[in-house]
């Protein structure tokens, strides 16, 4: 029984590669297409979903193999990438809940997106989203798991750039999708400390060979997979990205930051936990940016006036109350609070748009009277304390001057000391030699400085352009001539005479030995 929960992202994945294809070669497109699209979407993520309850209902009753090992992935030396799962407890619970709220927003996209032009991308990004979250979940080593991490990121980027036609919308999809990629990059970091240092890439075996690692080596490794969560769960100083996801369309932007991807991060946090429990530093880290991440969002929520980005930032606080709880250590409780919160958050984001109109005239809350007297500190949190401003001046303004100083050593130094290349307009097309008198070139003109390469780069492409002439003008220029004929007979008859060189026994036994040894 245990081994069907390879079905469990498989299904999704085959619904998506359907859809896409289907949809590629125009046999799914329009609405006429649009039940069937939503038809394998949903019996996908449905059959998903039934395999996930009856695999924890065999968990409880007849407690199930922790780590499930399918096969092998990738042997190369003392790397061996298994392709092993999580089978019990804490991760097939988790897989469970994703899997029911994948097909509840699953099924309530089918009418809210009608006759949408995206309708069929859409399902399609959904479906390889619940792919990659379920191998997220499930996967049993550091690789798989980041494999579905980036697949749910590339999926992030595709609906928050869901009306790619609007500035907006491309432009926020882009920014998140660069400050997601600074976590990515942590997590790298972390998986290759676990290959280098530990030898040994799986989650349930890592504890077992954190004791050989000095304080440093698992500080380090630590904070690495610690950035990697703080980033993708949101956490300071890479709130603003989370504010910017909400472009695309509400299922999207609650099954992906109300309720799933954006929990990513905390469950990180506890594959990690024994990592953790030996980096009080880090632990308090976590802690200390957990904290100030909830009081940040708690603050500029009170000021936001649409429904959405006030979700967003609750969001925001109640994350930054799970990364505390985790740094603090308190894992039970953290478990339920994760628990509890991907469930309402989830329905308050999906149950949006109805409760603006069910709320359509009543006046908005009034801030607290605290909040309202502090006029500095109001415009503040209006201002969401321009965190996004600084991080692009402490960031993005650095990274621009450099590029603008390497652009000046290029084209200062670098290009004067290599020569720059010759034109060789008229060694390439002969349409550009029948133009050249048009345009002024005078590309044949020997005393024109411009057609003359300078440096050893510019010799090397002047030379090339000479040989390329000489081609040009007796094989091309020419037209089908006796020097054709000649060369070509010339080239056949030296091919002729190494194929029948070839074909001798000694020399063809030679080559298919050496091809054997290659092959070993």
């Amino acid at each position: 029984m245990e081994h069907f929960i390879i079905l469990i992202p498989l299904f999704p994945l085959i619904a998506a590669s359907c859809i896409g294809v289907l949809h590629l070669f125009g046999v799914l497109d329009g609405e006429k297409s649009e039940r069937t699209t939503a038809r394998i979407a949903n019996y996908a993520v449905g059959l998903s979903c039934l395999i996930c309850f009856l695999l924890l209902g065999h968990d409880y009753f007849y407690q199930n193999t922790a780590v499930l090992t399918l096969g092998h992935w990738v042997r190369i030396h003392d790397l061996e990438i298994k392709l092993n799962v999580f089978a019990h407890g804490f991760s097939l619970k988790l897989a469970t809940l994703f899997a029911l709220l994948l097909c509840i927003v699953m099924r309530f996209s089918v009418n809210y997106l009608h006759r949408e032009a995206g309708f069929h991308r859409f399902f399609f990004v959904l479906s390889l989203f619940a792919f990659a979250m379920f191998t997220l979940v499930l996967s049993a080593n550091v690789v798989g798991t980041f494999v579905g991490w980036e697949i749910a990121g590339l999926c992030s980027y595709l609906l928050i750039g869901y009306l790619y036609h609007r500035h907006y919308a491309t432009y926020n999809a882009t920014r998140v999708f660069i400050t997601n990629r600074l976590g990515d990059a942590a997590f790298i970091a972390g998986l290759v400390l676990c290959y280098l240092w530990l030898g040994n890439i799986d989650w349930l075996d890592i504890p077992v060979f954190l004791h050989q690692l000095s304080a440093q080596k698992l500080n380090l490794m630590a904070l690495c997979f610690v950035i990697a969560a703080m980033v993708k769960s949101a956490q300071l100083p890479f709130t603003p990205w989370l504010a910017r996801a909400i472009e695309g369309p509400t299922p999207s932007s609650a099954i992906f930051y109300g309720a799933i991807m954006i929990h990513s991060g905390v469950y990180l946090l506890f594959l990690i936990r024994p990592l953790l429990e030996l980096t009080p530093l880090i632990a308090g880290f976590v802690a200390m940016m957990g904290l100030l991440t909830a009081g940040y969002a708690y603050f500029v929520g009170l000021t936001q006036t649409d429904i959405k980005t006030s979700l967003i930032f609750a969001t925001s606080a109640q994350l930054g109350l799970l990364f505390l709880e985790c740094g603090l250590g308190f894992w039970q409780l953290a478990t339920w609070h994760l628990f509890a919160h991907i469930s309402v958050r989830g329905y308050q984001l999906l149950m949006a748009p109805s409760l603006l109109q069910t709320i359509s005239g009543t006046s908005i809350q009034k801030v607290p009277v605290f909040l309202a007297e502090n006029q500095r500190f109001y415009t503040y949190a209006t201002q969401r304390f321009w965190l996004e401003s600084m991080m692009d001046w402490l960031l993005i303004k650095p990274i621009l001057n450099l590029a603008s100083d390497l652009h000046f050593v290029d084209k200062q130094i670098i290009d004067p000391l290599m020569g720059s290349p010759a034109p060789t307009i008229h060694a390439i097309s002969s349409l550009a030699q029948a133009q050249e008198q048009t345009i002024g070139a005078h590309l044949d003109n020997t005393e024109d400085t411009f057609a003359q390469g300078s440096g050893l780069a510019g010799k090397l492409t002047q030379w090339t352009a000479t040989l390329l002439h000489w081609f040009e003008y007796h094989f091309i220029l020419q037209g089908v001539s006796e020097n054709v004929f000649r060369y070509g007979r010339h080239l056949g008859h030296i091919a002729n005479q190494t194929e029948l060189a070839l074909l001798k026994p000694r020399y063809l036994f030679t080559f298919i030995f050496i091809t054997l040894l290659v092959a070993l």
